[in-house]
Formats: structure tokens, C-alpha cells, sequence
């Protein structure tokens, strides 16, 4: 397949385009600054920025699909502000291009750990997350809030275990939906190799659409 992933040099992007390049896929990797990327066959570095709406919208014509690890920073000025404005401009670029298929990876924040409660809004959220996180964290869960009524795309959210880190890939993973998922009465976690192995299952053979779904090990 011939695939646009949005933000392929930060920490998700990066193990998600070392998965689609394994399985052979072409990956158009956008990027603010293209000499973060090593030069490798089957990739075509473009540096981009998400807010210029007409441009990614040609960029992304012609694709099978197109995977968002947008992030504008987590230490950046303004931060809940500017992931909004990101992520819905990637929202309009893509319905612009006509690519109707588009992966977005979020985060744990939006899952529920009870019925009408989700982690971000948690007393437990506030005390272990970094202060500078939770704007992003808060940006991701209303970015799903707006996706779910967005009736033109055959979108997926994506939203990893609360416990995501650097780790091998196994190629397994267990699935959930709207809920956190626990291991040992405790949030669980994933390695970020496997959660790029889920985002590329959801791609190639999807089973999520116009839906929202986490994985974790």
C-alpha cells in the first residue's frame, strides 16, 4: 500500500514507519524537519506543516490510507490550542484529498475507567502526569470527541495503553475498546513496537472503522 504518516519522526511515528517499511508498504513520511529522517527505499521524506490545509491535501492525494502521529510538542506554548488546530486541519486535508481512510493515534487520557469518567479527568491523571502533558492529553480526548460525529472519513482512533514505552516487538498485543485496560489491577502497558504492529493490522485489515478502540499487552 501506498501510505501517509503524518508526524514519522516522533516516538510513535518513528516505530510505525519502521513496521509499514517490514511489510513492504511505500510510506510518504510528513514531517516539520525531513533531515530527522534516515534515507531508506520505499520512503519519501516532505517536510510539511499541518496547518497549511491546501498543501497537505495535495500531498496526501493518491494515498491508501493516512496514519496521524500528530504532536505539535509537549512543551510547546499553547500546546492544547495548537494540537486542536492540527488535528482537525488534518482532518480537513484529508477529506480534501479524497482519502477516505485515516488512522489517528491518541492517547490514553480519553479512556473510560468508569462508566462517564475518563483517566484525564481522574484525581490519579492530574497527580502522575506531567503539568505540561495534560493540555495535549485533554486536546486528544476532545479531538475524539469531534472525530466520532465526522460521517465523510473511514476513520480509527487509536489510544494506546495508559503504559507506553520503549520495548521489543512481539507482534502480540490484546484488544479493548472504550475502556482502560489493566494488567494486575494496574493500568496496563505496551511497547511502542507493538502498538505500531496494532496500528498496522488496523490499516491493512481494518476492523475499527468509524470507531475507537486500545490495545496493550
Amino acid at each position: 500500500m501506498k501510505i501517509a504518516l503524518i508526524g514519522a519522526s516522533g516516538f510513535v511515528g518513528t516505530a510505525v514507519l519502521a513496521e509499514l517499511l517490514a511489510r513492504g508498504h511505500h510510506v510518504t513520511a510528513l514531517v516539520r524537519d525531513p533531515a530527522k529522517l534516515h534515507p531508506r527505499p520505499d520512503v519519501s521524506p516532505l517536510a510539511l506543516d499541518v496547518n497549511d490545509v491546501d498543501a497537505l491535501a495535495v500531498a496526501l492525494r493518491g494515498h491508501d490510507a493516512v496514519i496521524s502521529a500528530f504532536n505539535p510538542g509537549w512543551d510547546v506554548e499553547g500546546l492544547y490550542d495548537k494540537f486542536m488546530q492540527g488535528a482537525a486541519g488534518i482532518n480537513r486535508a484529508v477529506e480534501a484529498s479524497g482519502v477516505k481512510r485515516l488512522l489517528v493515534v491518541g492517547g490514553a487520557g480519553s479512556l473510560f475507567v468508569a462508566p462517564g469518567v475518563q483517566v484525564v479527568d481522574t484525581p490519579e491523571f492530574a497527580s502522575h502526569v506531567p503539568p505540561n502533558v495534560v493540555p495535549g492529553a485533554k486536546a486528544a480526548r476532545d479531538t475524539l470527541t469531534a472525530m466520532r460525529g465526522n460521517t465523510a472519513l473511514d476513520w480509527t482512533f487509536l489510544s494506546p495503553a495508559a503504559m507506553l514505552a520503549p520495548g521489543e516487538r512481539t507482534g502480540k498485543y490484546r484488544l479493548g475498546g472504550e475502556d482502560l485496560l489493566l494488567e494486575d489491577g494496574k493500568p496496563a502497558g505496551i511497547s511502542v513496537a507493538d502498538l505500531a504492529v496494532a496500528i498496522v493490522d488496523e490499516i491493512e485489515q481494518p476492523r475499527h472503522l468509524r470507531a475507537r478502540f486500545t490495545v496493550a499487552r
